[in-house]
C-alpha cells in the first residue's frame, strides 16, 4: 500500500469521551522524512552481542521491595511473582523511551523529528533520569506504533493499518545509532483482534532486543469504530499475549520479553486480578493519560496503584501536558516520589 493511501487513513486520535485524549494524530505522508531516509542512510557497522546477565533472586527481591517506595498498603511489592529468566531488564534498570510513527508528527518524538535530533533529545532525558535515581540505570529505547488504529475502515474492515516492514526495520536501524538501545513493536487493534495481529510481528518479537506494548484504548469491541469511545483489553486477553511471548521466550532462548498495557481508566483493563506472571515476560501497566500533575497522579492513583500487576509505568506528554496550569512537565526527581517508582518512562 503506498504511503499517501495509508497516511490518509491513520485515525485522527484519541477517544473524545474521554478526560485524557492521546496517542495517534493527523498521520501525514513524509516521503522518508523524521527517520525513514534517515534511518536507511545510518548503517551500523558491527552487529550488537546480546550479553544475557544471569537473575540474582535475591537482588531482584531487594529491588522490587525498594521500587516499592516504601508503601505499607500491602499492595506493593507485588506478592508472590516469579523471578524472571536470565537477562531481565526490570527492576534492574528503568527503561525511558520515545513512542510514535514515521508517517506522523503528531503522534509523538519518534517521527516528529529526524533520527540524531530525537536520539539527542532522548540522550537529554536519559541523563536527567540517571541523576534523579543513580541506583537505578536507565535503558534506553524506542516505542514504534506498528498497527495503528484508522479513521478508514480498509480493505478488510478492521480500522487498523499495518505498518510497512520496512519502517519496523527502520526503527531498529535508528536504535543501533544508541548503544544496547532496545525497541518496542505497539499494537491498536481498533476492530481486528491481538490474536489476529500478535501473530503477524513474530519475526519480530523473536529478537532479543525487541518487546511489545498494547494499547486498550483502540481495542474495540461490539463493532464500536475507535476514537468513538475507549477501548478495553480483559486479563484473559492480556494472558493470551504474554502466554504467546513467553512461548517465543522459550523456544528461542530469549531473555524476558517486557510487555507494556497502557491504561488510563478503569475499564481499560478488566479483572486485572486474574493477569497472569510469568518468568518469561515482565507486565507493565503503563499510565497514560495526559493533563496537569494533580490529573495524571490521580489516574497513576486510582488505577495503576489501585491494581497492582507487577511493575508501573508512566508517559509524559511533551505538549499536551503543557496545556493546563501549571503547564509544564513532571519532573524525574517528582516520579521517583510516587509509590511504586514508576521503571518504564514514555515521552510522546
Amino acid at each position: 500500500m503506498k504511503l499517501t493511501k495509508i497516511a490518509s487513513m491513520v485515525l485522527v486520535a484519541g477517544a473524545t469521551v474521554c478526560t485524557f485524549t492521546h496517542c495517534t494524530s493527523d498521520a501525514k505522508d513524509k516521503k522518508g522524512q523524521n527517520g525513514v531516509k534517515g534511518a536507511d542512510s545510518t548503517i551500523a557497522t558491527e552487529e550488537e552481542v546480546t550479553t544475557i546477565t544471569p537473575v540474582d533472586s535475591a537482588k531482584y527481591n531487594e529491588l522490587v521491595k525498594a521500587n516499592a517506595n516504601g508503601d505499607t498498603t500491602g499492595k506493593w511489592p507485588v506478592k508472590n511473582q516469579p523471578i524472571p529468566l536470565d537477562g531481565a531488564i526490570l527492576p534492574f534498570k528503568r527503561i525511558v523511551c520515545y513512542y510514535g510513527n514515521l508517517y506522523s508528527k503528531k503522534m509523538g518524538a519518534l517521527g516528529e523529528y529526524e533520527p540524531k535530533t530525537m536520539l539527542n533529545m532522548l540522550d537529554k532525558e536519559v541523563a536527567k533520569w540517571n541523576k534523579a535515581d543513580p541506583s537505578t540505570p536507565v535503558q534506553p529505547a524506542l516505542h514504534y506504533i506498528a498497527v495503528v488504529a484508522a479513521g478508514d475502515p480498509g480493505k478488510d474492515g478492521k480500522y487498523r493499518n499495518r505498518m510497512p516492514f520496512k519502517h519496523i526495520d527502520s526503527v531498529l536501524t535508528i536504535a543501533k545509532m544508541r548503544k544496547n538501545m532496545i525497541v518496542f513493536l505497539d499494537i491498536q487493534v481498533a476492530l481486528s483482534t491481538i490474536q489476529a495481529e500478535l501473530p503477524l510481528l513474530e519475526k519480530y518479537l523473536m529478537m532479543p532486543n525487541v518487546h511489545l506494548g498494547i494499547d486498550p484504548e483502540f481495542s474495540m469491541k461490539g463493532g464500536v469504530l475507535p476514537g468513538r469511545k475507549i477501548g478495553t483489553y480483559d486479563a484473559s486477553e492480556i494472558n493470551y499475549v504474554s502466554g504467546y511471548l513467553a512461548n517465543l521466550v522459550k523456544k528461542y532462548n530469549l531473555p524476558p520479553k517486557v510487555f507494556v498495557v497502557h491504561r488510563f481508566t478503569k475499564k481499560m483493563v478488566t479483572n486485572s486480578q486474574n493477569i497472569k506472571l510469568r518468568p518469561e515476560v515482565q507486565v507493565v501497566m503503563h499510565m497514560d493519560g495526559w493533563g496537569e500533575p494533580d490529573l495524571k497522579l490521580g489516574t497513576y492513583r486510582h488505577f495503576i496503584y489501585s491494581e497492582p500487576v507487577q511493575f508501573t509505568g508512566f508517559k509524559l506528554f511533551y505538549k499536551n501536558d503543557l496545556k493546563k496550569a501549571p503547564n509544564r512537565l513532571m519532573t524525574p526527581e517528582e516520579l521517583v516520589k510516587l509509590k511504586p517508582r514508576p521503571i518504564y518512562i514514555q515521552y510522546q
